[in-house]
């Protein structure tokens, strides 16, 4: 194992860790909010979702960075 993939492993590590923490910490009260206001769970489940696909997008540049540091640097 070489220093490429050590460093592209940390990059994916490190990179999906946040928006994992993100995600979780979302979901949570949005789906608490929806089961005490079911009247606005369409609006509510809407911005999760939202929200989550930009905190994924965080994550899918963590693993360019990891994919570039494998494939690109070497």
């Amino acid at each position: 194992m070489n220093s490429f993939e050590v460093a592209a492993g940390l990059a994916i590590g490190i990179g999906a860790v946040g928006p994992g923490i993100g995600i979780g910490l979302l979901a949570g009260p949005a789906l608490g909010a929806m089961g005490r206001n079911p009247e606005a769970a369409n609006l509510i489940r809407t911005n999760m979702i939202l929200a989550i696909v930009f905190a994924e997008a965080i994550s899918i540049y963590a693993l360019v960075v990891a994919l570039l540091i494998l494939f690109v640097l070497r």
